[in-house]
């Protein structure tokens, strides 16, 4: 696939012939997934055409205008863009289908990006990347390129229609654990890690692979699920967290700020917290699942389903 040819170049730049190949050999696995054809055969049925406009730096990221498509190529693209349903971070506008994601990604991303340092010109990390909304606004926002790692291949297929309309931009969604991305080279100057930390079963670890891939004064972003100080230091849920069976340690403030020195970053800085509401995370036409009003307590949202504190999120973000 080019596309992956365009990002193993990149790879070529940073690591052995042996890490490479160790990188292909999984994508490859993933790739004999039944859904991948599915997919793979629904962007290849999106309607050809050359957007007008194309806007990555507002916070629905748009792509072409109506009038780009007529009528029928419309209805196609849209009943295509449904196949890969469901659409977790948006929002975006596909000459003129609005996609209205889960996630309004686009707060998030207000809220770190006038503190984090300037992307222009940067190799950038997405952790977790999903569907790649958010490289693409650090795209938008000047790096020079963007690696994002999601394991989920929908997100990469997601990913691979947005790119379709786009001209060749170094901006790979790759179908990759972060555990099997090679952790040997300084490579980035920015690292993002959101939604991650409180999946991982040892969280001082996550922290120092990244610290090993980031450059000398490089930055991490770090966003991930708090507890507050009155309920522990630690919060590790049994069985599940709103509902969700991997949530696996939820620190305070403090204790993240203690991990991180304890990994070695300098210059510890929490720019936001934030309660996370049913208006930033719920059910659209385009992620009919459940969401965050199924996953709270429903005669206190203070508290999830299961009675421990609702989600609460803190930015933090650390150098090398």
């Amino acid at each position: 696939m080019k596309y992956l040819d365009e990002f193993y170049g990149f790879a070529a730049k940073h690591f052995t012939k042996d890490e490479i190949e160790k990188i292909k050999f999984v994508i490859s696995k993933s790739l004999q997934s039944s859904d991948w054809q599915k997919w793979y055969n629904l962007i290849a049925s999106l309607p050809v055409t050359k957007p007008a406009v194309i806007d990555l730096n507002s916070g629905t990221i748009k792509i072409g205008r109506s009038t780009d498509l007529n009528t029928a190529g419309k209805n196609k693209l849209e009943l295509s863009l449904k196949g890969l349903m469901p659409w977790r971070k948006g929002p975006f506008d596909f000459f003129g289908v609005k996609i209205d994601t889960e996630w309004r990604s686009d707060w998030k991303w207000n809220r770190l990006k006038d503190h984090i340092k300037p992307l222009n010109g940067k190799t950038v990390l997405d952790i977790g990347s999903g569907n790649g909304y958010f490289a693409l606004r650090m795209y938008g926002a000047g790096a020079k390129a963007v690696t994002g790692l999601d394991s989920y291949l929908l997100y990469t297929a997601q990913f691979l229609a947005i790119r379709k309309y786009l001209e060749p931009i170094p901006v790979w969604i790759i179908p990759l654990r972060f555990e099997h991305f090679p952790k040997n080279t300084e490579i980035f100057e920015t690292a993002f890690s959101m939604g991650v930390l409180y999946h991982q079963k040892e969280p001082l670890k996550h922290l120092a692979e990244i610290y090993r891939l980031l450059k000398p004064g490089g930055e991490l972003v770090l966003e991930t699920i708090i507890i507050d100080e009155e309920f522990g230091a630690l919060l590790q849920p049994v069985d599940r967290y709103a509902k969700m069976r991997n949530v696996r340690n939820i620190p305070s403030v403090r204790l993240l700020t203690e991990w991180l020195e304890a990994s070695n970053y300098k210059n510890i800085r929490l720019i936001d917290v934030s309660v996370t509401t049913v208006n930033e995370q719920r059910k659209t036409g385009w992620m009919n699942y459940e969401s965050l009003p199924d996953f709270l307590d429903p005669d206190d949202n203070t508290k999830t389903i299961e009675g421990y504190p609702a989600p609460k999120r803190a930015i933090i973000l650390a150098d090398k």
